[in-house]
């Protein structure tokens, strides 16, 4: 097995924390539940929704604005109002079966509660978990970042 590639992450949701924030620093929503992870993003990649490429950060709570250069060991591709959306599964170590099923538990959960805003919010599309996948192949389908990004395409 190759090593897992080694990345800059920037926390905006601090595990523990229930505000989603996007990544222009934007208050997304206010959840009834704790954010069971670190959740953040790649600021170098876009995923395929056009934001910046989610990470998930394992371990320890990490402070709001901590950047943090960890591995990835796998991915969770989300379906978002029919968008592709990956999250890269990234902590200090190798992810083990049992983690892997918590992670994947978390994210079915997730899409259905964010099927259930985005209804509320008359934003139409399929919203699921489609499971785990490997973090270069998730990586593969992100896009480098340029000067000209802004922010989002579209609202979330």
């Amino acid at each position: 097995m190759s090593e897992p590639p080694e990345l800059d992450v920037l926390i905006e949701v601090p595990r523990g924390s229930f505000l989603k924030r996007g990544s222009t620093g934007q208050v997304d929503f206010v959840s009834p539940l704790p954010c069971p992870f670190n959740y953040g993003s790649v600021p170098r990649y876009l995923g395929l929704e056009g934001d910046l490429l989610d990470a998930v950060v394992l371990g320890p709570r990490r402070p709001l604005g901590t950047r943090i250069r960890v591995k990835a060991w796998g991915a969770v591709t989300l379906t978002d109002r029919g968008m592709t959306d990956d999250k890269l599964i990234c902590c200090d170590h190798p992810v083990g079966p049992l983690e892997r099923r918590r992670v994947l538990r978390f994210f079915h959960f997730y899409a259905k509660c964010k099927g259930l805003l985005n209804l509320w919010r008359g934003r139409p599309g399929r919203n699921a978990c489609e499971g785990w996948c490997d973090a270069t192949a998730a990586l593969a389908r992100a896009r480098l970042r340029d000067d000209t990004w802004t922010g989002p395409p579209i609202a979330f």
